[in-house]
């Protein structure tokens, strides 16, 4: 587990494209299919990751209070498999089955997605306006395996919030901190 932080990507970039598989029902789904007239969190994730086991009831909870209100949500791993088998498609499906996703969690076999957002870390979280612009791309909280402090997802639901009100989001945002994603060789 080498601890990374996330690309510092300037805010306003546009969501690159993409059509992945999802593992919970084999159908293919777009970034069109996720754009929400609100905002669309994209979260670079995978299985295995510590950081990600860390949060992830927190960041279910959060896609239950926020999909609701017109915000869609989707995971994302690109970690490579071969070497990382606890990420593989079909152990995806089950950690998505047992922990019940609300969202879809899409493999990027071909990790291209995962570099056209220039993902560095799992869970890295990229939240896009209306127009599929981002406007945050950062940590979940500050909580992190061993530290203490309570998951709350305050970071995100704060940018989350600021949209639903119509409000800018503050720009000052903090790295996400996690594994590093697993890139073929």
């Amino acid at each position: 587990m080498a601890r990374t932080f996330s690309t510092n990507i300037s805010l306003g970039f546009k969501a690159p494209h993409f059509n992945l598989p999802d593992v919970t029902g084999g159908q293919m789904v777009s970034l069109q299919d996720l754009k929400s007239n609100v905002a669309t969190v994209i979260i670079f994730m995978c299985n295995h990751c510590p950081y990600v086991k860390h949060i992830l009831t927190g960041v279910l909870e959060l896609s239950l209070n926020y999909t609701p209100k017109g915000i869609k949500f989707a995971g994302i791993s690109a970690n490579d498999v071969e070497n990382y088998p606890d990420d593989s498609p079909g152990k995806m499906k089950g950690l998505a089955s047992s922990m019940n996703f609300n969202f879809p969690y899409l493999y990027d076999e071909s990790q291209e997605v995962a570099k056209a957002y220039d993902a560095a870390c799992t869970p890295e979280f990229h939240i896009f306006d209306k127009d599929l612009k981002c406007v945050y791309r950062g940590q979940f909280d500050a909580s992190r395996p061993g530290n203490e402090i309570p998951i709350t997802g305050n970071d995100v639901r704060r940018a989350l919030d600021n949209m639903l009100a119509g409000k800018e989001v503050d720009k000052n945002q903090i790295p996400a901190i996690g594994c590093n994603i697993k890139w073929k060789q």
